[in-house]
């Protein structure tokens, strides 16, 4: 039999190893995710914003009714009365464009007297990106808005956009660093050299490990992303096998991390006569739902009325999958037989589905946060 000494000598071989991995990958972040981002010109924003945008998606849902019964109806229609943004991002980059620098020093501060005003429960800005030419613009713009801010707000996040190096994410962590220790960011990833870089690596994996700890996200930017790789502007989407393959690549380089995941937007909006919003809110549907089932847990979108379809797409997922989850769950923690051979890794993911659906309102809290809390 091996005695203790070469259990120690084994211990002291792997404990750096044991450490950079408890470091690198200390598993999923804790909290709420928002079910999206919406993201609206710096110009266009203003305090009233989430309720505007809650009674605007609400007309359209009066208007053109969704094939759901009636709880389900409720239950959608009550949370574009009381929270129709879960987080609003006020764009300083393709969306709002290039203006004077007077101007944008303006619409910085003026930004940030709205976000003061807390307008939803996770909120920021998506700065210009950090190549040359638009760098100092970027820096400024964040450094105007916190200082009139006066701190980072609960639940502030900037994006980053247009990431094509590691340097790019490891300068973004430093500007954090000094800017305020409390301040977080996400990393857009829009460009084909995010996830294959010059040698042949993904250079999104390091970039999650670049950040140093101070990135919350990766954001899949659908439309820059497919025109980087050359796909025709009709056949650009969130479906597209390019955009599989990318985001692909996005959920192993930060599985584990704590880094969470957003998929993208659709730019197909649901306005104009009733068939053209019946059939923009199917394509919506579909493709929301086809990302919570590949596990992208949030995205974007960019129009009112997609908030509707935007809550209808993952209440249906929550509330179709929580009673199976919730008997194997149970089965599981009282090692009786569910029909399922499930492992620890599954329970723990059934557990995290069914928490999902509590904390984004799709499930009553009986009789599921017992067993999520039991888990």
């Amino acid at each position: 039999m091996l005695g203790p000494a070469v259990y120690d000598e084994l211990d002291g071989l792997l404990a750096a190893e044991d450490a950079a991995l408890a470091d690198r990958y200390p598993g999923d972040r804790p909290g709420r995710q928002p079910l999206h981002t919406v993201y609206v010109p710096a110009d266009k924003v203003t305090e009233d914003l989430p309720s505007r945008w809650g009674a605007a998606a609400l007309a359209a849902l009066d208007e053109h009714g969704l094939p759901y019964d009636a709880d389900l109806h409720d239950r959608i229609a009550a949370k574009l009365r009381t929270e129709p943004v879960e987080d609003l991002r006020i764009d300083f980059e393709d969306g709002y464009g290039h203006r004077d620098d007077a101007v944008e020093d303006a619409e910085a501060r003026r930004a940030a007297g709205i976000l003061a005003t807390r307008p939803a429960p996770f909120s920021g800005i998506r700065m210009k990106c950090f190549e040359a030419p638009t760098r100092h613009r970027a820096i400024r713009t964040l450094d105007l808005l916190l200082d009139a801010l006066g701190g980072v707000p609960d639940g502030f996040v900037v994006t980053l956009p247009k990431v094509t190096s590691v340097a790019q994410v490891e300068a973004m962590a430093a500007l954090c660093r000094r800017l305020d220790p409390a301040l977080r960011f996400e990393i857009q990833i829009e460009t084909s050299q995010s996830i294959l870089g010059p040698d042949g690596t993904a250079l999104v994996a390091r970039m999650v490990h670049a950040a140093g700890g101070l990135a919350t996200g990766l954001h899949y930017g659908t439309y820059d992303y497919s025109a980087a790789c050359g796909i025709a502007a009709h056949h650009q989407s969130m479906d597209h096998p390019a955009a599989d393959h990318a985001k692909a690549v996005m959920q192993v380089a930060a599985a584990g991390t704590g880094v969470r995941l957003s998929d993208g937007s659709t730019n197909i909006l649901p306005v104009g006569d009733r068939d053209a919003v019946h059939a923009a809110w199917a394509l919506h549907l579909r493709l929301v739902g086809r990302s919570l089932e590949r596990g992208y847990y949030q995205g974007w979108d960019l129009h009112p009325a997609q908030l509707p379809t935007r809550f209808a797409a993952n209440y249906a997922f929550f509330r179709a999958g929580a009673p199976l989850a919730a008997r194997r769950l149970s089965a599981w923690l009282d090692r009786a037989d569910s029909g399922f051979l499930d492992e620890p890794a599954t329970a723990r993911a059934l557990a995290g589905f069914l928490r999902r659906g509590l904390e984004c309102g799709a499930l009553e809290r009986e009789p599921y946060a017992e067993l999520v809390d039991r888990a």
